[in-house]
Order: structure tokens, then C-alpha cells, then sequence
């Protein structure tokens, strides 16, 4: 004898991504009050939820280091943005003449592959050197983090094209140019947004770095200064904006994905 689903098991298996998603994300909220709540680990280290929520609401209002959260906020995403923009339209050629000229990619192939393991920190002194401690040195350091990530994940797209379509486009009569924007650049286009997806975060990552350099703005520059006067409580709240920032930009990528090409992953 079979029994309907009552409303609550069919809510949950519609929304099961999102229903789990919360639960995790107040399971971990109730950990970090009861830790703060008990005393296990002094606010210095940790400070309470409560705390956090009070510097929230402090710094959107009355701003911190000259400059209100959201200057900070837009600030950082201004440096990321025109930072991925860049990486985009230089990494994305650069992967389509590689992956469709063998000797361009022997050229560049060496470059990357020495070019892509070297942490952003590492070149940073460089960049001062030869930029300065302007903007152009923070949107330069963040690009250079995100450019390897889509060089790759845009080959990758190139080179795994189904030989077949490029070859039946080729037997109607199509161009190499027609080729390239019809067969190819569609087939790829799945793997050019997987790219971009994970160069974004490396750009976040990268964030709190690019804005060591005599920055007065941003959410990096606020959760380093936070840090030198150890006002715990800002540091984190620099660190929760920053990684809802990041997951807000990940699921409009992926629903962008999902709009752009619903056929990857599904065949």
C-alpha cells in the first residue's frame, strides 16, 4: 500500500539543494554561538555572532576607515570585475588560437604551465616595482590570477570539440571563420564558463593581497586594518561579505551556465 508524500517530504525534494543548504549554514551559526556562549575560546579569537552583527550594522552606517561598508564592497568588486573583463578577452583568444594552431600552443604551452603554479603573492614585490602602488598594480596582481584558469578551461573546451560536427560543418561548405563561431565556440562555451567560474574565485581569493598595496578602500584593505588593531569581530565580517559576494557571483554563473548551454552535463 503506497502513501502520498505529504506537502512537507514533496517541499523537501524539490528545494533539496537549498533545504540542506540552510540547514548547514544554521548548524554552523548554532556551533559558532554555543562556542562564543560557553566561553571556550576568548573574543579576541572569536567573538560572537551578536558582536559581528553590531559591526555590521556600525560600518554600513558610520563606515570604517573613512569609508562606509558599501564603498568598501564596491570598491573590491570594481577591482574584481574590471579585473575578470580583462581576463576574459585576453585568455579566451589566446586559448582558441592555441587550440587551433599546434605551434601557437607549443609556444605558449611552456609559458603557462611555468606562469600558472606561481602563487599571486610571490609576484607582488615585482608588480610594485615595475607599476607602482596604484590601481593599476591591484587590478593587474588579481588578473594575473584569474587569466590561467580560463587560458585552461577554454583549451580544454577547444580540444575536446566532437570531431564529427567540425566535420560535417566542413562537408556543407562552412568557413573556418563560420567554423569557429557555429561549431566550435558553442561546443567550448560550457567549459569558457567553468573557466571563468573558477577564476572568479581565484580573483576573490586573491583579493586581500592586491589590496595590501596602499589601498583606502576595499574589502580586503578593511579586514587588514581590522587585523593590526585586532578588532576580531570586523576581520570576520570582512570575511562573511567576501564569501557571500563569491557565492552569489557562483550561482548567477551557474544559472548564466545553465541558460547558455542546458545540454552540458545532461548528455
Amino acid at each position: 500500500m503506497t502513501t502520498r508524500p505529504t506537502r512537507a517530504s514533496s517541499f523537501v525534494s524539490q528545494h533539496h539543494g537549498v533545504v540542506w543548504g540552510f540547514i548547514s549554514v544554521v548548524t554552523a551559526l548554532a556551533i559558532w554561538w554555543a562556542v562564543t556562549a560557553t566561553g571556550l575560546v576568548p573574543s579576541l579569537f572569536l567573538p560572537n555572532p551578536t558582536s559581528v552583527w553590531q559591526q555590521f550594522v556600525k560600518v554600513s552606517t558610520e563606515g570604517y576607515m573613512s569609508a562606509t561598508l558599501i564603498q568598501h564592497t564596491f570598491a573590491s568588486l570594481g577591482r574584481v570585475f574590471i579585473a575578470l573583463v580583462l581576463a576574459v578577452i585576453v585568455g579566451v583568444p589566446i586559448a582558441i588560437w592555441m587550440g587551433t594552431n599546434r605551434t601557437v600552443q607549443a609556444i605558449f604551452d611552456p609559458l603557462l604551465e611555468f606562469y600558472r603554479p606561481i602563487p599571486p603573492l610571490a609576484y607582488l614585490p615585482l608588480l610594485v616595482i615595475w607599476l607602482g602602488i596604484g590601481e593599476l598594480t591591484k587590478i593587474t596582481l588579481i588578473f594575473l590570477s584569474i587569466l590561467a584558469p580560463i587560458i585552461i578551461s577554454t583549451l580544454q573546451g577547444i580540444l575536446t570539440v566532437n570531431k564529427s560536427r567540425q566535420f560535417a560543418a566542413l562537408s556543407l561548405g562552412a568557413t573556418p571563420s563560420q567554423l569557429l563561431w557555429h561549431v566550435t565556440l558553442p561546443s567550448a562555451l560550457p567549459h569558457i564558463l567553468t573557466g571563468i567560474r573558477i577564476g572568479l574565485g581565484v580573483g576573490w581569493s586573491t583579493l586581500v593581497a592586491a589590496e595590501l598595496v596602499a589601498a583606502t578602500k576595499g574589502l580586503g584593505f578593511m579586514i587588514q586594518s581590522a587585523a593590526q588593531f585586532l578588532s576580531t569581530d570586523i576581520v570576520i565580517l570582512g570575511i562573511i561579505i567576501i564569501a557571500v559576494i563569491a557565492f552569489i557571483l557562483e550561482i548567477l554563473l551557474r544559472k548564466l551556465q545553465a541558460n547558455l548551454a542546458p545540454w552540458y552535463s545532461k548528455y
